[in-house]
């Protein structure tokens, strides 16, 4: 092999080679990039999942690369055509189109101009105009290349022949690619018109639109490609065409004979005819692949800020899915999420059934002691906002409150096979009704229920490769999970498909073992577990908490692995074991540091990350990391957007971040966009500089347009 991937990925990610070397023995012996990320800092230098995840990513590229260089060297050898010099541009190339082109003359072609005219003799006459060495006319030379037999009738179909040759020839050449390729990306633009300038549509911005390829802002590549698409625009990539030929010109162009006349015309027609089209698909196809790695990017951190949303634990919780004509389904879930009362209920309709409706939530609360009720924020979500507020004022002895809660992909959950599998009696809605009051409680615990795609905080989703998609979104979704924790005696068998080195057969095992051995007593006991072998256990066993044993931490985050360390930790810093039980060791991090951290990580042979992340774990056991952020806003009276003014101060929650702004949930029906311009005084590349998914923000009402539902708003100037 070429390629040092330890060497090449220390230097495009800028950290030491042996924690790189490190990385990729770990990932080629099994270890899952979480348990890599948690349970072997020291062998990494306490890199993060995410960029631990960036390098594994990489270095599948790379190995594909590698793969790639190697099959072209394989296929160019059988051609008995490879030379030092071309297996010495193999081994400098550093991307697949840079081996691509290498190997585009020794590809096998379909009928050409230039392969009729091989075929029919006319490659020694193309050598030889294009060595530029014979100061007669070209012509005159194709006079011998007349052939009737070979349909060389003339000398003038020889000369076309042999400059067809030449065309494909420079046409071919990789360097030339490369350095047009270069030219394109510095001086090219993307210009697009209207395929009906009469019709009406959502891209009228780019009837008439052009900006250079090197600006364009990817939320616009993918605009325009998904105009395209929908055969509303018609997009080209241009260039200057002398600015262009300058460049063939010069590596082509020798002297001022009339033969390399001749290698100039032929490299006008390789430009035009065969090199601009595919150069420029190429710059198309790169545009778009960096602008959906963009896009993956907004949609990864805003995937992870919604699925690490604070829970809103130990509330017997109502969740209303609105609806008009069929009614707004009803769900009460206690503490644990499990389910205790349906119905349906129609705030909507008639007085007679408001007043209905308003008798049953009134009971459902009162039989409960719900506290806290989850709103849908789908189709008559605003309608039946305000029946809650109004059933909370005349109910204020009862202390509950509102939240409203995203509904995106709760329809795809409750027509899921998982669904039907948990609540085959229920019909759909009513599905949709628990899932919306699980979101409230426990946010991951429920989304990862739901093809991330589906959860609505990314854009043109739909226009990304959906397979890269699909690989990026489930591994935020398994970062998440792993960093929260999952407990062994409630997880749902799509929370512990998440967790690092279980697969979906072990997780249907460990169900089936829960329920027919009961609840699980200690982590150990997972070995008993059919199919769940050594390594997964050491892979799984670490994310897993188990409340109910005998021993702490085994409701920790400390690994198995390590247990024989935190009772030597805990003992050498005055504690015991039941002490931990108790409720946490508040001081064991005072004491470690009297003792010195340094010390106790020597006297125990460990690594300092691994003895501060136990430390860490005694002195909260099974703490979850969510419960540090900011809880959801709880309401209790409704807002329209009919009462909102210009410069009006209200508190919100960004609900998704984009590239151009972010949206922010101020109580009305409709969210509101603070454009990025007006997120703070100082210059950002990107909103997700300064917000993320969840933050509580005061903002301010800079314009309503009530008949398009648009609220404009502002996080500058509010005192």
């Amino acid at each position: 092999m070429y390629m040092d991937f330890a060497k090449e990925l220390s230097l495009q990610f800028n950290c030491d080679e042996k924690y790189v070397t490190n990385i990729i023995t770990l990932l080629d012996e099994g270890n899952t990039i979480p348990f890599i990320a948690r349970y072997r800092k020291e062998l990494h230098g306490s890199m993060d999942d995410q960029k631990i995840r960036e390098i594994a990513e990489q270095l599948e590229y790379l190995r594909a690369l590698e793969a790639r260089r190697e099959e072209v060297r394989e296929l160019i050898a059988a051609q008995e055509k490879l030379t030092d010099e071309i297996n010495e541009a193999l081994n400098k190339a550093k991307t697949l189109a840079e081996i691509n082109d290498i190997y585009l003359p020794f590809r096998p072609k379909r009928k050409t101009k230039a392969s009729v005219a091989r075929a029919r003799g006319l490659e020694p006459l193309a050598d030889l105009i294009f060595a530029q060495t014979e100061t007669t006319d070209p012509l005159e030379m194709a006079e011998s290349y007349v052939n009737p037999e070979l349909e060389v009738e003339t000398r003038e179909a020889a000369l076309e022949g042999a400059l067809h040759i030449i065309a494909e020839n420079i046409s071919d050449n990789a360097e030339i690619r490369k350095v047009l390729r270069a030219l394109l990306w510095s001086d090219g633009e993307i210009a697009t018109k209207a395929a009906d300038a009469e019709a009406e549509t959502v891209y009228t911005m780019y009837y008439d639109y052009r900006e250079p390829l090197k600006t364009v802002p990817t939320h616009r590549v993918l605009a325009i490609n998904r105009g395209e698409k929908e055969e509303a625009l018609k997009v080209s990539v241009e260039l200057d065409k002398d600015k262009a030929m300058a460049k063939i010109l010069s590596m082509v162009i020798l002297n001022n004979t009339l033969s390399a006349k001749a290698v100039e015309e032929a490299a006008e027609d390789a430009y035009v005819r065969l090199i601009f089209s595919s150069v420029s698909t190429e710059i198309r196809r790169d545009l778009s692949d960096k602008a959906c790695e963009e896009s993956m990017k907004v949609f990864k951190v805003n995937l992870k800020q919604l699925l690490m949303q604070p829970p809103i634990k130990g509330y017997v919780t109502i969740g209303l899915d609105p609806g008009y004509r069929t009614g707004c389904k009803v769900a009460v879930v206690d503490s644990t999420g499990r389910v205790l009362d349906t119905g349906v209920i129609y705030p909507t309709h008639s007085q007679t059934k408001i007043d209905e409706a308003k008798a049953f939530i009134k009971k459902l609360i009162k039989k409960h002691n719900v506290k806290a009720i989850a709103i849908g924020n789908g189709t008559a979500s605003r309608e039946t906002e305000a029946f809650a507020a109004e059933v909370l004022k005349e109910l204020p002895e009862c202390g509950a409150a509102y939240v409203m809660v995203d509904e995106s992909g709760a329809s795809v959950y409750s027509a899921s096979k998982l669904a039907a599998d948990e609540f085959p009696d229920f019909d759909l809605t009513l599905r949709s009704a628990v899932s919306i009051a699980r979101r409230l409680q426990d946010p991951l615990a429920e989304l990862v229920k739901i093809d991330p795609k589906a959860l609505g905080v990314g854009q043109y989703q739909h226009d990304m490769p959906q397979k890269r998609l699909s690989e990026t979104l489930d591994g935020v979704v398994e970062d998440c999970v792993n960093s929260v924790g999952a407990d062994l005696n409630t997880a749902s068998p799509a929370l512990l498909s998440r967790v690092s080195g279980l697969t979906s057969a072990v997780c249907k095992n460990i169900v089936k073992y829960r329920e027919e051995n009961g609840a699980f007593k200690s982590r150990k006991e997972l070995l008993k577990v059919p199919k769940l072998g050594a390594k997964a256990f050491e892979q799984c066993a670490g994310f897993l908490r188990v409340a109910e044993s005998d021993n702490p931490l085994d409701n920790t985050a400390v690994h198995p692995e390590s247990y024989e360390a935190a009772e030597s930790i805990i003992t050498r810093c005055g504690f015991t074991l039941d002490e931990l039980k108790k409720g946490g060791l508040s001081t064991v991090k005072e004491a470690a540091v009297d003792i010195g951290v340094g010390n106790l990580a020597r006297e125990l042979g460990m690594g300092l990350p691994t003895v501060a992340d136990i430390l860490s774990e005694l002195a909260k056991p099974g703490r979850d990391p969510r419960d540090d952020l900011p809880k959801p806003i709880l309401k209790t009276d409704v807002l329209d957007i009919k009462d909102l003014r210009e410069g009006m101060v209200l508190s919100g929650t960004v609900r998704n971040v984009v590239d151009f702004g972010v949206f922010i949930d101020i109580g009305v029906h409709q969210s509101g966009l603070a454009h990025i311009s007006q997120l703070c005084d100082k210059y950002i590349r990107h909103p997700s500089e300064v917000l993320k998914i969840g933050d509580v923000v005061q903002t301010k009402v800079l314009g309503v347009d009530v008949a398009k539902g648009k609220i404009s708003l502002t996080l500058k100037g509010i005192k």
